[in-house]
């Protein structure tokens, strides 16, 4: 009987710290102290890839850290969701304070309390989801963005981007392999450009190291401003003479499992362009990017003391 319900305590519980192995627990007292428990920095990759948003990290990528993160993406260790969550929150109030302060006087953060934040993960290839069961960057944004909602910050997560093309695996490529690797490889969705004008945009990925990925998805959120006008007879989204999408055929999956886990958004019909933080959207409705954060970045990313 005492093995009987030993077997099921090691069905029931979890099975060891995914920072550093210790019995039965999801993530120990210390680890969580080094992945969330430290100040969030700005952090610079050298070089520093074009276009790359000012980016914060909770916490450098080595020791338990790394792999806490390795345990979640790799070893399906979903528990740890959340706090890899609630650390990439931290580092998301951080850089919009950051950007609003950065902004001047008249951006008010957070929009007054009114206006959410729109946490857009940036993809893995379709390839690596169905390996790994779960894309990682999508669900540590949804427990990051109900972090925020508890700590009194509207926010949800905008899971538009998407991978258009097939691209190398990154591991062992430099950073201007990288940029190679991703350069034109992600797209705003179709009716993607609409979503992204209710809020001010960060972009939340778990790691960075060169930071080509985060530059390409900033790249795809500004050119999702303007999309080529469909030439005649083109089936496919019908774009406005603003160059935004006039018509949406429906939510993405991410944003109905985002109010499944407790965002309310109001749909009362098409939104007019409005200022929010930072200059995320202007008059003209056009989108960009406030900031972007990350769980962890390499440690040389830390150093940005070189201005």
């Amino acid at each position: 009987m005492r093995g009987w319900w030993q077997d099921l305590g090691d069905l029931m519980l979890p099975g060891e710290c995914g920072g550093c192995g210790a019995p039965r627990t999801v993530l120990c007292a210390r680890c969580r102290g080094v992945l969330g428990g430290g100040a969030v920095h700005r952090v610079r990759p050298v070089p520093e890839p074009p276009g790359l948003p000012r980016v914060h990290a909770a916490a450098r990528y080595a020791d338990e850290v790394r792999a806490t993160l390795l345990a979640h993406k790799e070893r399906g260790a979903l528990a740890l969701a959340g706090p890899l969550g609630a650390a990439l929150a931290g580092a998301v109030c951080v850089g919009l304070r950051d950007a609003s302060a950065s902004a001047g006087a008249g951006m008010a953060w957070p929009a007054g309390g009114r206006v959410p934040v729109l946490l857009v993960p940036v993809p893995s290839g379709r390839r690596a989801v169905r390996a790994r069961g779960h894309d990682p960057a999508r669900r540590i944004a949804l427990a990051a963005a109900g972090e925020l909602r508890r700590r009194g910050l509207p926010a949800r997560v905008a899971g538009v981007l998407r991978q258009r093309r097939a691209v190398a695996d990154q591991a062992g490529l430099n950073s201007r392999q990288r940029l190679a690797n991703l350069a034109g490889a992600l797209v705003v969705a179709p009716g993607g450009a609409r979503l992204l004008r209710d809020g001010p945009v960060v972009l939340v990925d778990d790691v960075m190291t060169t930071g080509a990925s985060l530059a390409e998805a900033t790249r795809a959120v500004r050119a999702a401003s303007h999309p080529p006008r469909p030439s005649p007879g083109a089936t496919g989204p019908i774009w406005n003479d603003a160059g935004t999408s006039a018509v949406y055929g429906g939510e993405t999956w991410e944003s109905r499992e985002e109010q499944n886990v407790g965002s309310r958004r109001e749909r009362t019909g098409r939104r007019p362009a409005r200022q929010v933080n930072a200059g995320a959207v202007d008059v003209d409705g056009v989108v960009d990017v406030v900031c972007a954060a990350v769980v962890a970045a390499s440690p040389d990313s830390f150093e940005i003391n070189r201005n």
